[in-house]
């Protein structure tokens, strides 16, 4: 797209570019709530309703992989369009589904469709904005992605309780056909004809090795991926630290999830307000310096016992942060392989997802005793992503 083309960038493509890259993150943390009823409903054990949250995952996982090298070949609105009519029709069947093992099949082949706005999203900015613009919308888009599974298990929580578990479902398929229908009168194709590479399997994979072979990719895929663990185990393991250790009530629970929204809020504006200014490379080591701090704070909270606050605030500036380092990372990823996009944003959220699915089931299976487990992984997390960034990738 030429630059004299590029579109505005406006809070209606803002919300339109939140909602599209919202889809999956809402799919899982709705979902979570539900998840005892569900039980209930098909009389089986808790463990086999786990299991469609992991295939979900898997199936999202792996769709990555996929839908960005067809994003590359056949364009990006095909593509995102083809994903979001697969999502919707899951979701309508796993609202009227009627066993376990039917909704588990249901599950993993909506994660797998799921995986298509999630991935083409970053490639579609990426065709049409410039490096440093493409962080700030990015940014914004961040922002909305992740305030959805902050807000999404109270949303879920409602709905199940007032309406059983399959209002959930319907919930996602109303606002999946929201979005079909924004991407159909709004969204454009961005990637021309002649900048599309021909599908060859081969050639994915090789492309696939050439990124992972260069340090600075490696480096900014594990940089991103370790900072949204550090949030992901906040999500697996924050309900339990403020309600049940730090006497937090439930219906005071969603205040303190409000604090990090709005932190979120903050942290994203001086983003937008400073990247063309200070570049994306320096506005990702002002994220990870931020980082660095909550990650310390929280364990000297710990470690001296500040209580509660001594929590709340360092979760604030560590989930704060995440638009920053989100975006700014896939800024610099892309910026070096535009020609493939789709393959790169395809890796990076493939490892983003996957490793803090991994990071959030080690920290599942810690005790739960105090809330260690969740403030040193968190520190660790930290140490983690600034590090792969200092070693691998700052001298991009």
């Amino acid at each position: 797209m030429n630059q004299q083309d590029s579109p505005r960038l406006s809070l209606q493509l803002i919300l339109i570019l939140g909602a599209i890259a919202a889809l999956t993150p809402l799919a899982i943390d709705m979902y979570l709530p539900a998840m005892p009823n569900i039980a209930k409903d098909f009389l089986v054990s808790p463990s086999l309703v786990q299991v469609t949250l992991t295939v979900f995952t898997a199936g999202f996982a792996f769709g990555q992989l996929i839908h960005g090298p067809l994003a590359d070949s056949y364009g990006r609105r095909p593509m995102l369009l083809l994903g979001t009519i697969s999502f919707t029709v899951l979701t309508v069947l796993g609202a009227l589904s009627t066993s376990i093992t039917e909704l588990t099949v249901i599950r993993v082949l909506q994660g797998f469709a799921g995986a298509a706005a999630a991935v083409i999203i970053s490639a579609l900015v990426r065709d049409m904005f410039e490096r440093e613009e493409f962080s700030r919308t990015m940014s914004f888009v961040t922002l909305v992605m992740t305030v959805a599974p902050l807000l999404a298990p109270m949303i879920g929580g409602h709905l199940s309780v007032w309406f059983g578990w399959r209002a959930v479902f319907w919930f996602l398929a109303i606002f999946a056909v929201i979005v079909l229908l924004s991407i159909v009168f709004k969204i454009k194709e961005t990637l021309p004809k002649e900048k599309r590479i021909p599908f060859h399997f081969l050639s994915i994979i090789r492309n696939y090795i050439k990124l992972l072979s260069n340090p600075v990719v490696l480096g900014l895929i594990l940089c991103s991926g370790f900072s949204f663990s550090g949030m992901f185990t906040f999500l697996t393991a924050g309900s339990f630290v403020y309600i049940d250790l730090y006497g937090v009530s439930v219906e005071n629970f969603g205040f303190y999830f409000g604090l990090n929204i709005i932190c979120l809020i903050l942290m994203t504006s001086i983003n937008g307000r400073f990247v063309r200014k200070k570049g994306t490379h320096w506005m990702l080591r002002l994220g990870l310096v931020i980082q660095l701090f909550a990650g310390a704070l929280i364990v000297i909270g710990q470690w001296l016992d500040f209580g509660l606050w001594g929590v709340v605030i360092p979760v604030m500036l560590f989930v704060g942060v995440l638009s920053i380092i989100g975006s700014n990372s896939m800024a610099c990823l892309l910026a070096r392989y535009p020609q493939m996009a789709g393959t790169a944003s395809s890796l990076g959220g493939t490892f983003r997802f996957g490793v803090a699915s991994i990071v959030g089931s080690i920290v599942a299976l810690m005790p739960d005793s105090t809330a260690w487990p969740m403030a040193g992984t968190m520190a660790v997390c930290a140490v983690l992503s600034a590090g792969f960034y200092w070693f691998l990738a700052r001298n991009a």
